[in-house]
């Protein structure tokens, strides 16, 4: 999944549960293409930049971006109860889309000394979404 679709399916999934969302191009954010504003609500906004890498071996202008699908990674937290900005990014892009195979948040690495809060979301075509909190 590329990341200009990824973010049209975060928009889809975000907009019954969240207070706003919006791209960050409607957000007036020229310096990152891709990714997404959330207000939850009383929280303020979180705002999340999404880059992508190719299955290995694939070629930017041979990709077609084709959905490949398989089991759904697990759902995660609930959105009711979580408010901690990577767990519900990561329940978000779960949503049981066919097209995630796994989920991995920074947060929970092992070892983890970075500041940098966000995802990785591994795709059954070998595909992958970085999704960075900005």
């Amino acid at each position: 999944m590329r990341p200009v679709r990824f973010t049209e399916f975060v928009v889809t999934t975000v907009r019954p549960r969240a207070a706003r969302v919006q791209t960050l191009a409607e957000a007036c954010d020229t310096r990152h293409p891709f990714g997404v504003g959330i207000t939850l609500g009383v929280g303020g906004e979180a705002r999340w930049q999404f880059t992508g890498q190719l299955p290995e071996g694939a070629k930017h202008d041979s990709f077609t971006d084709e959905a490949g699908a398989g089991t759904p990674a697990p759902a995660g937290p609930s959105l009711v109860r979580e408010r901690r900005a990577g767990a519900w990014i990561a329940a978000v892009a779960g949503a049981q889309c066919p097209e995630v195979a796994a989920i991995e948040r920074w947060s929970t690495r092992p070892n983890t000394a970075s500041a940098t809060k966000g995802l990785t979301l591994t795709f059954h075509n070998g595909a992958r979404i970085f999704a960075r909190l900005l």
